[in-house]
C-alpha cells in the first residue's frame, strides 16, 4: 500500500505506510523521484515525483515545503515538535546496503543532500491530506517500464546525433568539392 497525494502545483507525493513499504520505495524509485525524511529521526520517506529532465532547482519553494510539512507530520517524534530538520536529494543519491536496517538509507553523495528548517504548519499538512489516495501500485513494474522509456530516448538521441553528424560530413564534402574547382 501506498499513500498518494497532490502538490498544489499538481506535482505526485507518496510515501509507505511503514518501514517495509519504504524499503519497496528506496528500492524501485525512478530517477524523476526527489527523496525526503526528518533528519536524525524516525519518519516517513515522502517522495516528490518531478517531471522528466526537471532540474530539482526548479521545483519552488512552497512544493518543497508541502512535502517538507508532509514528512514531520508522519514522524512519530518530530509531528510534536515545532520545528524539525527535513533533509531531501534525489532518489538516485540514496544508498541502500544489505547491512542496514529496514528503512535505513546512506547516501552516495551527501554533498548532494539539502537541509531545512521546518516548522509546523498544520494548514498545509490538512490541505494535503484531503488529496490522499491509498494505491497497490506494482512498483517493479513501474520502474522496469521507466528504464524502458529511458533506454528508447537514449536510442533516439544516438539516431539523431549519429544523422546529424551525416549532415556536418555531408555539408564539409559539399565544401571541399565547392574549393576544389575554384
Amino acid at each position: 500500500m501506498v499513500l498518494f497525494f497532490q502538490s498544489s502545483e499538481g506535482y505526485v507525493m507518496y510515501m509507505g505506510a511503514d518501514k517495509y513499504e519504504n524499503e519497496d520505495l528506496i528500492k524501485y524509485g525512478l530517477p524523476e523521484d526527489l527523496w525526503f525524511h526528518v533528519d536524525d529521526m524516525s519518519s516517513a520517506h515522502v517522495y516528490l515525483r518531478l517531471n522528466k529532465n526537471q532540474r530539482l532547482e526548479d521545483v519552488s519553494p512552497e512544493t518543497i515545503m508541502e512535502c517538507a510539512q508532509l514528512v514531520k507530520a508522519n514522524s512519530i517524534e518530530g509531528c510534536k515538535l515545532r520545528e524539525v530538520y527535513v533533509i531531501y536529494t534525489r532518489w538516485r543519491n540514496l544508498h541502500k546496503s544489505n547491512n542496514m536496517e529496514v528503512g535505513a538509507i546512506g547516501f552516495h553523495d551527501r554533498t548532494k543532500v539539502k537541509r531545512m528548517k521546518v516548522e509546523k504548519d498544520n494548514t498545509i499538512v490538512n490541505k494535503i491530506n484531503k488529496t490522499k489516495e491509498i494505491r497497490f501500485p506494482n512498483l517493479q513494474e513501474l520502474q522496469e517500464q521507466r528504464a524502458a522509456e529511458f533506454r528508447a530516448e537514449q536510442r533516439v538521441e544516438k539516431q539523431q546525433q549519429k544523422q546529424a553528424e551525416k549532415q556536418q560530413r555531408r555539408a564539409r564534402e559539399e565544401q571541399a568539392k565547392l574549393r576544389s574547382y575554384e
